[in-house]
């Protein structure tokens, strides 16, 4: 008897709640509790973007280019926990760095109903011809890693954002330099690719810089077809030349993408050459494991925060459709990673343990008081479905 009376009150109550009147101009709220809670972020969206939110709703679309891997998903999981913590849909499109897919599901986000769009890893090759339709058709645009440039022409309104390429190798291969003796220059064995990525041309311009003032000297270029599996590729490359250099004629391996250094430590450390050691760009979980199985040869690597990146990026996607003022261009800065500092307590989630400031995003277009009240009303208004205890059968 009572659990028949539990569920005549729940149906009761549903039905009284659906045959309320709502103005969706105030908070849909069930009690004076939640009332005082202040109006949902749907309410603030239309006060705050009213252009965006005329239908509603904040839709963003995050269309990725680039192959599977660690930092790729962790800026995606950096601007999709942003982007809901502020009450906007996020919607998740990857390529696997397909270009003909690439420029169909831009073309299918230009005919959508999508409010602003993030675009990440777009070379300079097509970035400009598949978002030029996309901000036509009024979408705010804000790009990571990504030039979406034509004849020297951008497009309006859109902001781009990256890591500093160029900060971030110069930092690796100063680290390299100081590994040096004092009157040595360093030989080095590059490992890149031929292919156009924005990133490895800027990050390849630094090494050029140091090879042409005598600070560094390449003793081998190693110029993979494609960024297809570049953990497997970048292993038999360098174990493919590795028999060339005798022990004392060449003192380091120097990679701008850490994707192709997991290859590159597992090819030295198979052929036993810990006296050739190993620099990089960028980080992940599965880099930190490497790097404290083989410290003797991954000395150390320069890196930014890619969820960090993904959080930033959607924040200022987010100011864009509010109408707030924006430089057209961000840089993340780098940090260092030594292998040294490294112990096995540590991973990406608790990496600010070791490097104070790392994923730290103080400071970073949150200052704008509207966004604080999103993300206030976000967690306000946070539902957990409730459970309802059904009768048991007779």
């Amino acid at each position: 008897m009572y659990r028949f009376h539990l569920l005549y009150s729940v149906i009761f109550l549903s039905l009284f709640i659906s045959c309320t009147p709502n103005n969706s101009e105030q908070p849909d709220a069930v009690s004076a509790a939640t009332a005082r809670k202040g109006p949902p972020a749907r309410v603030l969206h239309r006060q705050i973007m009213p252009a965006a939110a005329a239908d509603g709703i904040i839709k963003i679309a995050v269309l990725v280019n680039s192959t599977p891997g660690e930092n790729v998903q962790q800026f995606i999981e950096g601007s999709v926990s942003e982007g809901r913590s502020m009450g906007f849909t996020v919607d998740i499109f990857f390529s696997g760095g397909d270009e003909e897919r690439c420029r169909e599901m831009a073309r299918g986000i230009a005919h959508a109903d999508y409010d602003g769009l993030i675009f990440s890893y777009g070379n300079a090759g097509f970035s400009y011809d598949i978002l030029r339709p996309i901000a036509d058709s009024g979408i705010k645009i804000v790009t990571f890693e990504t030039l979406p440039y034509r004849d020297g022409r951008s497009i309006h309104g859109l902001v781009t954002t990256f890591q500093d390429d160029y900060s971030l190798a110069r930092l690796s291969l100063e680290t390299l330099v100081s590994y040096s003796r004092p009157d040595h220059v360093p030989r080095v064995i590059r490992i890149s690719s031929d292919s156009d990525v924005i990133f490895l041309d800027r990050r390849a311009w630094v090494f050029n810089e140091l090879v042409n003032k005598g600070i560094i000297e390449e003793v081998a270029l190693i110029l993979l077809p494609g960024l297809e599996n570049p953990y497997s590729a970048a292993q038999e490359a360098l174990a493919e030349i590795l028999p060339r250099f005798l022990p004392g004629s060449a003192d380091a391996v120097w990679v701008p993408w850490n994707e192709f250094a997991r290859g590159a430590v597992g090819a030295l450390a198979s052929a036993g050459r810990e006296d050739i050691k190993l620099f990089s760009v960028g980080i992940s979980g599965e880099d930190i494991h490497q790097m404290l199985h083989y410290p003797d040869i991954w000395l150390a690597s320069a890196a930014t925060d890619t969820r960090l990146a993904g959080t930033v990026t959607m924040r200022i996607l987010a100011a864009a459709l509010a109408g707030e003022p924006l430089e057209e261009t961000f840089y993340f800065s780098p940090q260092l990673v030594n292998a040294a500092d490294l112990n096995f307590g540590v991973h990406i989630s608790n990496f600010s343990v070791m490097l104070p400031g790392w994923g730290d995003g103080t400071g970073l277009f949150d200052h704008y008081p509207w966004m604080v009240e999103l993300h206030t009303a976000a967690e306000r208004y946070l539902r957990i479905a409730p459970v309802v205890e059904t009768a048991a059968a007779p």
